[in-house]
């Protein structure tokens, strides 16, 4: 029952009503392992180590340990399980995806003047995926609430008339006059009351303002949510870095973001009673999000002794400036008489997609300390602790209703974030084995949302000299519990999420 439309801009007067949330905001929070193979088979446990481009994610002195110039580049392939439970329904997604990932080399400047503390200066670039959002999921099962309730919690307060067109209207000039007078809810209770999912609680009153669902259903009724996600945060980061006598180095980065990301929701519910009015509905959503970002880190990293590698850092808060375009389809199968087989097919869908008013997304800053052995030429173990207070996110401005009602639920609902990373490497001759773990403790005081995350990680690499080819894996796991809808139809779907790297990079030393 899809139909392709013409897409027409609108601005709205509203802000952040159906795009962003604290569960968004946990998202661009998220400690992701990206970046080159020899930093995912260690599991980022790299914050006193450095010598790696990616390194400098953690901690910008990583970059001054570099002995010579050099230029690396990584290829992954992403894949993403997730095994969803609905009610008494279960499902299986998974799918793969392959693309660059990083792109970055350093330039290393050697200082001539002998009787200098400063040895050596280095300047790198790095591109890195810093947040990918490919995921997938489908929640199906016998749910035992409508998606009507969603429209009735919508609709209610808002009188008939103010739902219904007007003389000449079409149904796409209703739907944005009713957002930029009434806001978001309202203009989502049009379209339930316009494709004939709820009605008014008392007929031909048009002062109305309580509504009842049109769904009649006694043993539940079947439900299926397909949300799909693609896009990307992508981090640009330049860095300057120098050492310091023989064994202290020092960093500084500046790290620009450029994010688009998409996410698909397609809902489909049917199966009600014989008697009921409402006998299908198809409720789709295109949320379109885009903008930019920025931070800076510093840094630096001390050599005790031949052994022992300390490294601290600091990474600023990350400031996102955001765009959200909405387009919304609903269509639905209404049976004036329910003993008549002639239905009323609804699809008053507006032609037009929603451009909310530009908002900013609050990371909070981050600080890690680190530790590494050195065990000359053999190998190395290193550990990584990062603690980063989510409790502090944000959604800006604090004006808008809807986001002080976020920052609310987020400075009571999240906490203190600890990550760990422990990584090691063994070398024989020119080959070099690595294996890691990371753990990251869930953003969110009630487990139940999320859980904490664990993964593991391995990979092997060859030093050719002038080259060197690495290969790393890196697989983890985390529980979730998705919320379908933020009011009325609030089940939720339990899903087992893996996600699984394999990267293979090149660097190329000169």
């Amino acid at each position: 029952m899809k139909t392709n439309y013409l897409i027409i801009a609108a601005i709205m007067l509203t802000v952040g009503a159906f795009g962003q949330n604290r569960n968004d905001v946990a998202l661009y929070g998220s400690d992701n392992l990206n970046g080159t193979a020899r930093y995912q088979s260690m599991s980022g446990a790299f914050g006193a180590l450095g010598g790696d481009m990616s390194s400098i994610n953690i901690n910008p002195a990583g970059s001054a340990v570099f002995t010579n110039t050099l230029f690396t580049i990584s290829a992954v392939n992403y894949n993403v399980d997730n095994q969803t439970n609905y009610f008494d329904g279960a499902s299986s997604t998974d799918f793969n995806k392959f693309r660059f990932n990083q792109i970055g080399g350093a330039l290393v400047f050697n200082n001539s003047n002998q009787n200098s503390p400063w040895k050596k200066f280095t300047m790198a670039f790095n591109y890195e995926l810093n947040n990918n959002f490919e995921n997938e999921y489908l929640a199906i099962g016998n749910g035992n609430i409508s998606i009507a309730d969603y429209f009735v919690n919508n609709a209610n307060g808002t009188a008939v008339e103010n739902l219904d067109t007007r003389v000449g209207e079409s149904i796409t000039e209703a739907y944005i006059d009713i957002g930029r007078s009434l806001g978001y809810s309202a203009q989502q209770g049009f379209l339930g009351y316009q494709n004939y999912i709820i009605d008014p609680a008392t007929m031909d009153n048009p002062n109305e303002t309580n509504y009842v669902s049109n769904a009649v259903f006694s043993n539940g009724l079947n439900q299926e949510q397909l949300v799909s996600s693609s896009g990307s945060d992508n981090k640009y980061t330049l860095n300057f870095a120098s050492q310091y006598e023989e064994n202290f180095y020092l960093g500084f980065g500046l790290n620009f973001h450029g994010v688009e990301r998409r996410r698909i929701t397609q809902f489909d519910e049917f199966g009600y009673d014989a008697d009921s009015k409402l006998q299908y509905v198809q409720f789709d959503n295109d949320l379109f999000t885009y903008g930019n970002g920025f931070s800076f880190n510093v840094g630096g990293i001390a050599k005790l002794n031949d052994v022992v590698r300390l490294g601290a850092s600091y990474q600023s808060p990350t400031w996102y400036n955001m765009t959200d375009e909405l387009y919304q389809s609903i269509n639905s199968d209404y049976f004036a008489d329910p003993n008549d087989t002639d239905a009323t097919y609804s699809e008053n869908t507006p032609n037009t997609t929603l451009i909310f008013p530009d908002y900013d997304i609050y990371i909070p800053g981050k600080y890690t300390g680190s530790m590494a052995l050195i065990f000359g030429p053999f190998g190395l173990i290193s550990v990584d602790y990062s603690y980063q207070d989510m409790s502090n996110a944000e959604l800006r401005p604090n004006r808008d209703r809807f986001f002080a009602d976020e920052n609310a639920a987020i400075s009571s609902e999240f906490q203190a974030v600890s990550t760990i990373r422990v990584g090691g490497e063994y070398r024989f001759k020119k080959l070099s084995f690595r294996a890691g773990y990371r753990y990251e403790g869930t953003p969110y005081k009630n487990e139940f949302t999320a859980s904490d995350l664990n993964g593991y990680s391995a990979g092997i690499g060859y030093n050719f000299g002038a080259t060197r080819l690495d290969l790393g894996f890196s697989q983890a796991y985390r529980d979730y519990n998705v919320q379908l809808y933020d009011t009325g139809l609030t089940s939720t779907a339990a899903i087992d999420n893996t996600n699984t790297n394999v990267t293979m990079s090149l660097t190329f030393n000169l």
